[in-house]
């Protein structure tokens, strides 16, 4: 059975004018002109040296583009691109438009819908101007966000430090390695080339686990810290060289697992 489930904490910007996919091309980490209806584009917005600022889901209308953000990041995510605007014909301007997320099945609801595009089992994004009838609460969505190891970018990510790469954004699919520049690329593209990562954001398990920002040990040595978690379910950020020795977060023994969809370094 489908599952549906409001997402409070989610809003929606609406991006229009004749310039806007080129627009945002420039500046965000995906290739926008694949944004089609039916088919949404995960992306994220940068600092010019390549640090994570926000993400969103991008969906698509005949005449215009939505910017499903974190309520927290719309302001912010606003600001950042008309900043960048100069000539473009684009205007962006929040709407008023209900958030919602499926998953076990396709969406039957009325509205703007498009499979999220991070994995085929992390379900649908909903937008709806009507009410609509859930059968679960966003803390189930989260759990099960959780249980797919896919990030949370206010509650896993830290603005102007993150490097897209350790939290899943190549594997994801929320960069595009084709398109041209954008704002901070540089930075993206160095990292992947290169093969810099010391660190990824890893879901992680345990009887319990510790809040955010917890400190994860081996033995005496700092290896990473801890972001969201749910019902034993969690992720955190985690040196590379430490996954294969004993974990300890604020007295909590935690195991890594690895996702299927994730690409580690093979070692040497």
């Amino acid at each position: 059975m489908t599952r549906i489930a409001l997402l409070p904490d989610r809003s929606v910007l609406e991006v229009t004018g004749a310039d806007r996919v080129q627009f945002l091309n420039g500046l965000v980490s995906n290739d926008v002109a694949h944004c089609l209806p039916g088919r949404a584009v995960w992306a994220a917005l940068l600092t010019p040296q390549g640090k994570y600022l926000a993400d969103f889901f991008i969906l698509a209308e005949p005449d215009r583009l939505l910017l499903e953000c974190a309520a927290s990041q719309a302001a912010l995510v606003s600001a950042r691109l008309l900043r960048y605007r100069l000539r473009a014909d684009v205007a962006i301007t929040p709407v008023p438009l209900a958030v919602h997320a499926a998953w076990d099945g396709a969406p039957e609801t009325p509205g703007i819908t498009a499979p999220d595009p991070r994995l085929p089992d992390a379900g649908w994004r909903v937008l709806t101007s009507g009410p609509v009838t859930c059968n679960a609460a966003a803390e189930d969505f989260d759990a099960h966000r959780l249980r797919l190891g896919l990030p949370d970018g206010v509650q896993d990510l830290e603005p102007e430090k993150t490097v897209l790469l350790e939290a899943g954004f190549d594997e994801l699919g929320g960069v595009s390695w084709t398109k041209g520049c954008y704002m901070g690329q540089e930075l993206t593209a160095r990292t992947r080339y290169r093969g810099l990562l010391k660190r990824r954001l890893l879901p992680v398990h345990g009887a319990s686990l510790p809040p955010p920002g917890t400190p994860v040990m081996s033995q005496d040595r700092v290896v990473g810290d801890m972001r969201s978690s749910r019902g034993g379910v969690g992720l955190a950020l985690l040196r590379l060289d430490a996954l294969d020795q004993p974990l300890d977060a604020g007295g909590h023994t935690l195991s890594v697992s690895i996702p299927a969809w994730m690409r580690l370094p093979q070692p040497a």
